[in-house]
């Protein structure tokens, strides 16, 4: 069965980058020219995903319907969910029970920014049962969920923030769960800092055999925006990127545009709602098709 469900995880205190959040959720700030909300939500769209669940805090909420909206602009169904709590990112999942509504479902962390040919949309097509996430190699795995794989390529142990890790294999905040992921998140009890740990639910999966963690390999960079210096490294590579190639990373309306969501007639019209902006030059440019 496909996966044709995301949900986007926009909670959380932010407390890693205060006083940036004192006053606005860290998924609103800015990665170089765009919210960092509009990244994972391009990921999800490139891949596919056309419905999307956005779970928040009762505070920021509000301020994403007043962003993002119901989603139409974009051809794509965009609903809401609170949560009251920051207890851990499997705490998302029962409040998506209605929305997951029994099928398979992706979800992604809000400050999580994908670059390349992650694949995605072939996992989402050829996605069956159990769970499945990634694995990136990076130099600091002590900050994240460390994977150990054995030699065949399976998945030997997890461990969330690790002293002495036992790999430099992290995984990252993308993750495809069966309908089971719900009722695996309520048996979780909470860890010491309060929190149902996301490694936690993947260890349930593991624990019966159904978890497969797949390694990426070169040409796909993700980046993490949860601290100063990442959030500053991010809008630097995006940056770069962006005046090198000419083309926006995440631009909401042309992604939706090109995977056939909107047609020239809605993205004209969307463009035409703008104000005058380096973003709606571009978007007018690719419109009269000078963008390849």
């Amino acid at each position: 069965m496909s996966i044709t469900r995301g949900i986007v995880l926009a909670g959380g205190s932010g407390s890693r980058l205060y006083p940036l959040t004192q006053v606005a959720s860290k998924q609103l700030l800015p990665v170089h020219d765009k919210p960092m909300i509009y990244y994972p939500l391009a990921t999800l769209m490139v891949a596919g995903v056309r419905e999307v669940l956005l779970v928040s805090t009762p505070e920021d909420t509000p301020r994403y319907q007043a962003l993002l909206g119901d989603g139409s602009r974009w051809g794509i169904s965009l609903e809401y969910a609170i949560q009251e709590q920051p207890n851990g990112i499997a705490a998302a999942l029962p409040l998506a029970e209605s929305f997951i509504a029994g099928d398979p479902v992706c979800m992604i962390l809000g400050d999580n920014i994908f670059y390349g040919k992650l694949g995605l949309d072939r996992a989402l097509a050829s996605f069956e049962a159990g769970a499945r996430a990634f694995a990136f190699p990076v130099t600091d795995p002590e900050r994240y969920a460390v994977v150990e794989f054995a030699d065949d390529g399976t998945v030997v142990s997890l461990e969330e923030k690790p002293i002495a890790p036992r790999s430099h294999d992290a995984v990252p905040g993308l993750y495809l769960y069966d309908a089971t992921a719900v009722e695996r998140a309520r048996t979780l009890s909470p860890s010491p800092r309060g929190e149902l740990e996301i490694t936690d639910l993947h260890r349930s999966y593991l624990a019966d055999g159904a978890l497969v963690i797949e390694r990426v390999g070169r040409g796909v960079t993700w980046l993490d925006t949860g601290t100063p210096d990442s959030l500053l490294e991010a809008s630097q590579f995006i940056a770069s990127v962006e005046r090198r190639q000419g083309l926006r990373i995440a631009c909401l309306e042309e992604v939706a545009w090109r995977n056939g969501f909107i047609d020239r007639a809605h993205l004209a019209q969307e463009i035409a709602a703008m104000p005058p902006s380096p973003y709606r030059t571009y978007l007018e440019d690719l419109e009269a098709g000078k963008l390849e």
